[in-house]
């Protein structure tokens, strides 16, 4: 799978051995083994030997990461050094501002990276981060960035979103995958549909989540309609090439190409 066809993109714990197995029996595309905000400091040293144990072991097909802690952490330069002789296919960066933040893990590492966006410098630098060397997707992390910019944690998304949609030009601008944030109302699984339907409309791939009971909601909002796919075969098979009509309504080579991407995202998820 291709880090832009994951739909579903769930952090867990790296501490935490019976999340690491269960997740093995979830249908999320992307497990994200979580070494910073979800470990204690005493338990930083346990998590990061359970990571590297985990993705030996492997995720059955799923893409993996590891959220390393951000640079100038007493955790940082062990934790590069583990994550690149791991099984790790990503290497997941907090708090980048700056696209050198991503070189110098990218250059230790030798896997890409994903960075996460968290900071109003952070937005204000993404077209650089995500145009930089080793970066491969951009992670929205609303809510430190909620926190940034000085909005109350009761307010909705209206004040992210020009935030959301800069971070998404830049990743587009640059040909990388781009993800929504996670949503933090465990029990409120409308909320969580409305919100994964709203970072579908700004252009997200797939949406970062923090709990399994997400995963099921995430696959069905971003993954592709079956309608949708069996529209784009037809036009596929119906295109010859420039604009031409099709089923009342005229298409070109933009729109063969739309149909091209919704098929192999579709078959990338096994849908």
């Amino acid at each position: 799978m291709q880090l832009r066809h994951a739909r579903s993109l769930l952090f867990l714990p790296a501490s935490n051995a019976r999340a690491i197995a269960k997740v093995r029996t979830l249908p999320c595309d992307m497990v994200i083994l979580d070494l910073e905000d979800a470990v204690a400091d005493d338990a930083k040293e346990m998590a990061r030997a359970g990571a590297v144990e985990a993705l030996a072991e492997g995720f059955g097909g799923r893409l993996s990461a590891v959220r390393i802690n951000v640079e100038g952490t007493r955790w940082h330069g062990v934790e590069m050094i583990a994550v690149k002789a791991s099984g790790a296919d990503y290497v997941v960066l907090p708090k980048v501002e700056h696209p050198k933040q991503v070189k110098d893990v990218f250059s230790v590492c030798h896997k890409p990276v994903i960075a996460m966006i968290e900071s109003a410098r952070g937005v204000l630098a993404a077209p650089a981060i995500a145009a930089g060397e080793g970066c491969a997707g951009l992670f929205m992390g609303n809510n430190d960035l909620r926190k940034d910019l000085g909005i109350p944690p009761s307010a909705g998304r209206v004040g992210l979103s020009h935030a959301m949609q800069a971070v998404v030009l830049a990743a587009r601008a640059a040909g990388i995958a781009v993800f929504d944030g996670v949503f933090n109302r465990l029990d409120d699984e409308t909320g969580l549909e409305a919100e994964c339907a709203e970072g579908h409309a700004l252009g997200f791939d797939g949406k970062t989540l923090i709990h399994p009971s997400q995963v099921t909601v995430a696959n069905q909002v971003f993954g592709p309609d079956a309608q949708a796919v069996a529209d784009a075969r037809r036009l596929v098979e119906a295109a010859t090439g420039g604009a031409e009509r099709f089923e009342g309504r005229m298409i070109e080579t933009m729109h063969v190409e739309e149909a091209q991407a919704l098929i192999a995202r579709a078959e990338a998820v096994g849908e």
